[in-house]
């Protein structure tokens, strides 16, 4: 950051007076700018015993598959997000059920939360970000081809929490990047 949002002076790195990390402070009207991560929202969509997956259309890591996620916007629940996300992506209306996975990704500033999901119909299709969205059978998922480990890992344990009917939250931390 170099010039302040608020009057456009010049900014400076510094711990401010009652603080404990460096923030950006303007020279001239002393704003206090503040950067914290950014929350991410998905969900695993699901009908019956399939999983909807999109192929991204965008960097990073085009071409691969993910669940339907992205940013929070301002005035919106974790819900309404989660449901706004698959619908941009993929087209698909769903009804969003309980928090399945929060994970801390210190090494990008995210906190990415994962729901469950069921598919309210049939009627998908690749969204903007999309080139394709797909329903897969546990054994037709391209586990080689998951574009994130945030997506891939808790995937795979809810897939196995599935098949022995003992589904629970998780709570963790990826402090390395997807390969």
């Amino acid at each position: 950051m170099k010039f302040c949002s608020s009057c456009s002076a010049t900014v400076e790195l510094y711990i401010p007076e009652g603080d404990t990390l460096p923030r950006f402070v303007c020279s001239t009207c002393h704003t206090i700018h503040y950067q914290n991560p950014k929350i991410i929202v998905g969900c695993i969509p699901e009908w019956k015993d399939k999983i909807l997956l999109c192929r991204r259309a965008i960097a990073p890591r085009e071409g691969k598959w993910t669940v339907p996620a992205g940013f929070m916007e301002n005035n919106e629940t974790l819900a309404q997000a989660a449901a706004r996300e698959t619908l941009e992506e993929a087209n698909a209306r769903v009804e969003i059920g309980e928090l399945y996975a929060v994970y801390s990704l210190p090494h990008i500033s995210q906190v990415y939360l994962l729901f469950r999901a069921h598919l309210l119909d049939l009627d998908f299709s690749p969204g903007i970000e999309s080139l394709e969205v797909k329903l897969f059978d546990e054994r037709e998922i391209p586990w080689n081809e998951i574009a994130f480990r945030v997506i891939h890992d808790p995937l795979k344990r809810y897939l196995q929490e599935r098949r022995k009917g003992q589904i629970s939250f998780h709570e963790g931390v990826i402090d390395q990047p997807s390969p």
